[in-house]
């Protein structure tokens, strides 16, 4: 696969993100809206009735600067996963919120844990370690945008402070890597050079045959054409002509 057809945009790479924070904010409106409390259809740790919360967790937030803080993030590691692993990208994104919420399920202290920070931790984890892992060079360089722009998102997978669902960035985080490990993804092909192809003779290179067996430097001589003709062609001022304005 040539890097031209690989990273190329789809209406995914948009239309995914807007969805995205268009469901979070209008479930926070509707809770506003109709004085509903949502946080109920959490995770709550290693009960049945908590299990529900895998799959509507993702979407409650408790206060507008919870919801506000994931904004952001989500829409711009959305973006980065549908551009560069669009051919895994809904694999990750839904398997990995499942495995994310049951792992929260299974850690967590008992306490309704809601937020879309599990999902972000579980993409800027994969980005991470997958751009690592491929060795390419657009994706190691998306992986170094991860860490520059969101490296402080680590401390936050420790219990540092109270309120904070760390078990869930946890949760978030380990799904990442684990996918980044699992989850095979389609790369391009390197571009090789001409000397890396197996047909290559140096006889032919036009580059090498400037140089020598010792490899010094053929100075080959100009060609003079002696067919070239200079015609100079003067025009005459105006004052030479005596004409004036």
């Amino acid at each position: 696969m040539q890097e031209e057809s690989y990273f190329k945009y789809t209406p995914a790479v948009v239309l995914v993100p807007m969805l995205a924070v268009l469901i979070i904010w209008t479930v926070f409106w509707f809770e506003v809206n109709f004085q509903v409390n949502l946080n109920t259809y959490g995770v709550y740790p290693r009960t049945f009735k908590g299990l529900r919360g895998v799959v509507f967790s993702h979407f409650i937030h408790g206060s507008i600067s919870h919801l506000y803080n994931n904004t952001i993030p989500l829409a711009i590691l959305l973006g980065a996963l549908f551009y560069f692993y669009r051919n895994t990208a809904w694999r990750v994104l839904f398997l990995g919120a499942v495995i994310t919420g049951l792992l929260t399920w299974i850690i967590a202290r008992p306490s309704y844990h809601i937020g879309a920070s599990g999902i972000i931790y579980l993409l800027a984890s994969f980005i991470f370690f997958k751009g690592l892992r491929s060795r390419y060079f657009r994706l190691v360089a998306l992986s170094l945008a991860v860490v520059f722009i969101y490296g402080g998102l680590l401390w936050y997978i420790f219990p540092v402070e109270g309120g904070i669902s760390w078990e869930g960035h946890l949760a978030g985080f380990l799904t990442g890597l684990l996918m980044a490990y699992t989850v095979k993804s389609t790369l391009p092909a390197p571009k090789k050079y001409d000397w890396e192809k197996e047909d290559y003779n140096e006889d032919d290179d036009p580059f090498l045959k400037q140089f020598d067996e010792e490899g010094n430097f053929i100075e080959t001589p100009k060609e003079e054409d002696n067919d070239i003709r200079i015609t100079y062609t003067y025009k005459k001022s105006q004052r030479d002509s005596g004409e004036t304005d």
